[in-house]
């Protein structure tokens, strides 16, 4: 195997991780923010986790998407699209946060 083919090897790998991590912080970010959604809806115990559940299973294609869903649901209670867009990222950073402790402990 030639330096070149090890590189390209080297590459694929990274890029694997990467993706492999994006996807498993979309679904958690999604999930913290489907908890928290339900909160400001009023709901709790398994209609919260149902609702977060959702967002996750509904979510993870397209980013807009989960903020049309969480906006339009929570368009009556005065939360704006751009509070909910803040949300997101907080729950994207924590869940990148929760992902890198838990790859530190393994």
């Amino acid at each position: 195997m030639t330096t070149f083919d090890k590189r390209e090897q080297g590459f694929e790998a990274k890029f694997a991780h990467d993706e492999e991590l994006m996807f498993k912080a979309a679904a958690r970010s999604n999930k913290l923010l489907g908890l928290w959604a339900a909160g400001e809806l009023g709901l709790s115990g398994d209609a919260a986790a149902a609702y977060a559940t959702k967002l996750v299973t509904d979510g993870l294609a397209k980013m807009d998407e989960t903020l049309n869903k969480v906006s339009s649901d929570l368009a009556e209670k005065g939360i704006s699209r751009e509070q909910i867009a803040q949300k997101m990222q907080e729950c994207l950073h924590q869940a990148l946060a929760q992902l890198e402790s838990a790859s530190r402990q393994a």
